[in-house]
């Protein structure tokens, strides 16, 4: 029996389309020089390692971490430290926040050749939309799942399905790509979905992914789906 061909290509939102966590430490970074110049009284080096612990505690998306680093620091939360923490920290971000290389070509090459795309992110709905227009992506998707429209992080298979269900396709017609194994490769596989692994996104230092194929450039999945696509 030859295989089905491939008609649909879910993606992870961060460290997948996106530098997620570049974006965060330059954001971070300059909120800290804000904070400082503002008159803040603390060490550049030693606040990064703190507000990073902050984000580790209660979550990457978490909107009070500076509110809990001024306590923190200063035992109260001053908001003109605040204010300068929050803008310097924006302006960064927006300044920083950038697909990575070949992802407008190979969301342009996919959805030319008739290719259904999707996201699914464990990021908050917002977060991820605002991340998605900000790049300019919007257009690509038939589907973005996120972890408010499905309740469950990966690799629960809710999600998932819930993509397979939005583009109207089986899991053995797509490919699921992300840079968390055990979430991303794990929860697509469950559900019968093939699988690739952001190698160029990985902060984990991964060394078997588990995935059907590897990328060092998101590029190689227009060759993987026409090759594959082709043979059968």
């Amino acid at each position: 029996m030859s295989e089905l061909m491939i008609k649909g290509v879910v993606f992870d939102l961060d460290n997948t389309l996106l530098d997620f966590m570049k974006m965060k430490e330059f954001a971070v970074k300059a909120a800290i020089k804000g904070m400082i110049e503002a008159g803040l009284k603390v060490n550049e080096d030693k606040s990064y390692i703190e507000i990073n612990s902050i984000y580790e505690e209660f979550g990457w998306e978490n909107q009070k971490v500076f509110d809990v680093f001024l306590e923190k620091s200063i035992g109260h939360v001053d908001n003109k430290f605040l204010a300068a923490g929050i803008v310097a920290y924006r302006r960064a971000r927006e300044a920083n926040l950038m697909a990575y290389p070949n992802v407008n070509k190979t969301l342009l090459a996919l959805s030319k050749s008739g290719i259904k795309l999707g996201v699914v992110s464990d990021a908050p709905s917002r977060e991820a939309w605002m991340r998605i227009y900000y790049l300019n992506l919007y257009h690509y998707f038939d589907v973005v799942i996120t972890f408010d429209d499905s309740g469950e992080r990966k690799p629960s298979p809710i999600p998932f399905q819930l993509a397979l269900d939005g583009m109207g396709l089986q899991p053995e017609e797509t490919i699921m790509i992300g840079d968390w194994p055990e979430r991303d490769v794990v929860g697509a596989q469950q559900i019968g979905m093939k699988t690739a692994f952001a190698r160029y996104g990985d902060t984990f230092g991964t060394v078997n992914s588990g995935a059907d194929w590897d990328l060092n450039d998101i590029y190689q999945l227009v060759d993987i789906i026409n090759e594959h696509n082709s043979s059968g």
